[in-house]
């Protein structure tokens, strides 16, 4: 925990952790006012709702599989603080966009031809802007901080990101959307400004040139990243993980409305608990490794997240039928909610420890000139991950699959993450990790 202290004091670290926390409240305050606004006021079927949560999430990872390549590459061969300051000012415009569509939205102005469609504009613009800070919120690390001191910022930084998912998570669904519209521009400001404090982080790859071609350099990017047996197998399960989250983060608002008969208060609850527990997640595990970069412990965790999640979808199939929706007051009384709500913190916990070791272990075994383009290429990967997930939940519903059912699918794919990951763990044992 002193680790922690001191690097929150610490101007090395403190901007860009306080960055990322800003950028991603604002990701999620957008986002899901979007989405809540949409599934409640808006549409009035499952299959409408959960094909449109699906095509938001599908936008906004549609950027991360064609720009991720460039994106790794200019944050090895250029400052990144100075991408950090360009990545900020381009969020105040993209917020710009989405506020005129929330606006619109909330005066009921086109709401389907035009608001939905420049929301959903922005949030692709937001899935850009993301795509270039990626690389750069955990290559950065390894640059300003001491060896012994990563984990310890890559688990700051994914509680301090989940924290501000929290945040916005809980303001999406308690506030009007013209209140989300004028809150996303003060905080895209803000992030800005906050940008403009991260020291400088100057070119680690120093004479190589950049690739522009974005098929090109991303077959590129991928195949030179996974010729450490130990990377492929990082990305392989951090993918599995991500496609779990895709398929969870796509059911939830349905799942809220549909089946537990709850309104949008307790739709961002859900995503609340499971940010907190994420947040539980990544401190407890470096508090158990110690600082250590390690995956030993990845795939006892997600075998005990695939179980909370099947007790997850029992809990939500014995849900008794409500006619009206719910609101958070009478959901929290109901003798099965803190059930629920129990094992979706536990899914969260052990998602958390699963997976920040991994994008510790990413950042940590391979040279610096070449972090950002690993994490690049992870995030290629994940992303293609995530929207095969989101067309996985679309190719569901039209099947007639519940929505409850399809929490199974989830559970199943934690079987897979827990071979990967113990394949991950003997690989490390079996390898001198790089300096």
């Amino acid at each position: 925990m002193s680790t922690t202290t001191h690097l929150l004091a610490r101007q090395r670290f403190l901007p860009i952790f306080a960055t990322q926390m800003l950028g991603a409240f604002n990701d999620n305050l957008y986002k899901n006012a979007m989405v809540l606004f949409v599934v409640y006021s808006v549409y009035s079927s499952t299959a409408e709702e959960a094909k449109f949560s699906a095509i938001a999430s599908g936008l906004f990872t549609i950027p991360y599989v064609l720009l991720s390549a460039l994106s790794g590459q200019l944050a090895d061969m250029r400052d990144k603080a100075a991408i950090v300051r360009i990545v900020k000012l381009a969020e105040i415009g993209i917020m710009a966009v989405g506020a005129v569509g929330l606006l619109l939205a909330w005066q009921g102005i086109m709401v389907t031809a035009l608001a939905i469609p420049l929301m959903l504009l922005a949030l692709t613009g937001l899935g850009a802007h993301s795509t270039f800070f990626g690389p750069i919120k955990y290559a950065i690390l390894p640059q300003h901080l001491k060896k012994d001191e990563v984990l310890a910022g890559t688990g700051l930084v994914e509680a301090g990101t989940y924290l501000a998912i929290l945040a916005g998570t809980i303001l999406a669904g308690f506030i009007s959307v013209e209140v989300a519209a004028a809150i996303v521009m003060v905080t895209a400001v803000l992030g800005y400004f906050m940008g403009r404090q991260v020291p400088p982080a100057p070119a680690q790859a120093v004479g190589e040139k950049i690739d522009f071609h974005i098929v090109r350099s991303s077959i590129s990017v991928v195949r030179q990243t996974m010729n450490d047996k130990r990377v492929f197998y990082a990305i392989l399960a951090i993918s599995f993980f991500w496609t779990m989250g895709a398929i969870l983060f796509i059911e939830f608002p349905p799942l809220a409305k549909n089946v537990l008969t709850a309104d949008k208060a307790v739709a961002s609850l859900f995503l609340v608990v499971f940010s907190i527990g994420v947040a539980i997640g990544s401190m407890s595990i470096n508090a158990m490794l110690k600082n250590e970069v390690s995956a030993r412990y990845g795939p006892v965790s997600v075998v005990v997240m695939g179980l909370f999640i099947v007790a997850f979808h029992l809990v939500c199939k014995a849900w008794p039928p409500h006619e009206g929706l719910y609101s958070i007051s009478e959901f929290v009384r109901l003798p099965l909610a803190i059930p629920l709500l129990l094992c979706l913190l536990g899914i969260a916990i052990a998602g958390g420890m699963f997976v920040v070791p991994l994008y510790a272990f990413l950042t940590t075994v391979v040279d610096k000139s070449q972090t950002a383009r690993t994490v690049a290429a992870n995030n290629i990967v994940n992303s293609a991950s995530m929207a095969g997930g989101a067309l996985l939940a679309i190719g569901l519903t039209h099947l007639g699959v519940s929505i409850v059912d399809q929490l199974l699918l989830a559970a199943a794919m934690c079987v897979g993450s827990a071979w990967l990951g113990w394949i991950l763990y003997r690989a490390e044992l079996e390898l001198v990790p790089a300096e």
